[in-house]
């Protein structure tokens, strides 16, 4: 397409260039002719009105009367005289077109040729004669005296000079305007170039990106049209590249989500399916047996108590994150420092119960906007979370300051190596890192309902395993002093 493009700019140059020369070389020949005509007529006007002069004098002087027969008798003395004046050829002839006297017979055919004919009838006339690099005329007119024809005068005089002047202009104009005319289409050859080639480029590029390449960028060195329509271009393609990364991130995100929807599902089942089966076939039995056995009626029922409490605070919890994801709490004043410090104090003897301590260094005044009942679960969470995983014997340690408009706690535990794969994804309902934790009762949905606790009031998480520690970071958004006085 782009060539077709390229060869009618070419064809189209060419066909204007050759018109116009031709046009402007026919124009220049006329306009030549025109003005040689207008010279020679214009000469031969005044040789007619000189020589018809002469001849009147020549009547006067010698008292003559007007008529043909003395215009023969000095016919001589008329040719020789006006050859030498006029610098032409003469010739003298009677009214019927006889040659009278001429001093160069070669100069004057024996037929008689148009311009005689037209003496012959009374009227001024004159032919021109080509013959190579020579043009002459034939001039011939009545002469009249007294208002009497008494014969006639034709001349013979050379133009050569002035065609071949003319000529010479003609060439040289011509040559010109061919000049002219090869320089500008060359350099509108060099200009369609100069525009094809660009768009020839963007067609290929354009192609590439039909077939998936994106990478592919145009590099014009230009300010003009050309150079912006590239730099669109280029944009254009840069805007797709982003739009069709952040779709494919989008696109793994949504089976991420759903991969993980799956996933809860499947776990939520399966964590309420193993109390419901484990409380149902005990209470077959126990309907079966009834009291027969006491030891192991006594064993089912405790089991029973135990599954229907695990099932009853798993419920509680799924409860506890639908709430935190959809329902929006009347926020207020929250002391975090005075509430982790009574956490830190009423789980101690938890922390004991596993042969481990608790240790904390919290600042004053670390004050935010929130959920005081929502704060102190997340700080239970976070700690028997780091109870129950950190290693034998281990000291957890918690500490709490401000950090510019932030109030920052950091959770740091002894605790086995984690990959980062799965430090990742410990924020997800019903995730086990190890085995064991199924052993503690847990339904693995604490630090679910923890981020979320901290997503609602627009905060930050952040779990990290590193040099055997575990260390969760959690920032939340001080309340300035203006804050507190304007909801004091």
């Amino acid at each position: 397409m782009i060539r077709k493009i390229s060869i009618k700019f070419l064809i189209g140059f060419f066909l204007i260039f050759s018109l116009s020369f031709v046009v402007l070389n026919q124009t220049v020949k006329e306009f030549i002719r025109s003005s040689n005509q207008s010279l020679v007529t214009d000469e031969l006007e005044g040789l007619k009105n000189n020589s018809s002069g002469y001849v009147y004098q020549a009547f006067l002087i010698n008292h003559y009367s007007n008529n043909q027969l003395y215009f023969g008798e000095i016919a001589k003395g008329i040719a020789v005289d006006l050859n030498r004046m006029t610098d032409s050829s003469v010739g003298i002839y009677n009214l019927a077109g006889k040659l009278l006297y001429t001093p160069d017979r070669s100069a004057f055919p024996t037929d008689k040729e148009s311009d005689l004919q037209q003496a012959i009838q009374g009227n001024t006339a004159y032919s021109i004669t080509y013959n190579g690099k020579r043009t002459t005329v034939l001039f011939s007119y009545p002469v009249i005296v007294d208002g009497a024809k008494v014969g006639i005068l034709r001349f013979h005089k050379d133009f050569s000079s002035l065609y071949q002047q003319t000529e010479q202009v003609l060439q040289i104009t011509l040559y010109i305007a061919l000049a002219i005319f090869a320089a500008a289409f060359l350099f509108s050859y060099i200009l369609s170039r100069h525009i094809t080639i660009p768009l020839v480029q963007l067609t290929k590029a354009s192609n590439e990106v039909k077939k998936g390449n994106l990478g592919i960028r145009l590099h014009f060195k230009r300010k003009d049209e050309i150079g912006r329509l590239a730099d669109n271009f280029n944009d254009m393609i840069g805007q797709i590249s982003r739009q069709i990364d952040i779709i494919e991130k989008d696109r793994d995100h949504l089976k991420q989500l759903h991969e993980q929807e799956k996933l809860f599902f499947d776990n939520i089942t399966h964590e309420l399916k193993t109390p419901l089966t484990s409380i149902l076939g005990y209470a077959e039995i126990i309907r079966t047996n009834g009291e027969k056995d006491p030891i192991f009626f006594d064993k089912g029922m405790n089991h029973i108590i135990e599954e229907s409490r695990r099932l009853h605070s798993m419920v509680l919890k799924l409860l506890e994150v639908s709430r935190s994801n959809h329902v929006t709490q009347e926020w207020q004043i929250v002391d975090t420092g005075a509430i982790l410090r009574d956490v830190c104090e009423s789980m101690t003897l938890r922390a004991q119960r596993y042969h481990k301590q608790i240790q904390y260094n919290l600042a004053d005044g670390l004050i935010v906007l929130g959920d005081p009942d929502s704060v102190r679960q997340l700080f239970i969470n976070l700690i028997d979370n780091a109870i129950k995983h950190s290693l034998p014997g281990s000291v957890v340690s918690v500490r709490g300051e401000r950090v510019e408009d932030r109030i920052q706690f950091v959770f740091s535990n002894p605790s086995d190596p984690i990959d980062s794969d799965y430090v990742s994804r410990l924020f997800q309902p019903f995730y086990f890192v190890h085995a064991v934790d199924t052993e503690e009762g847990s339904v693995g949905l604490g630090l679910s309902i923890v981020k979320s606790i901290v997503q609602q009031m627009n905060g930050t998480i952040d779990i990290a395993n590193e040099h055997s520690q575990t260390i969760v970071t959690v920032q939340l958004i001080a309340l300035t002093e203006v804050e507190m006085e304007n909801r004091s």
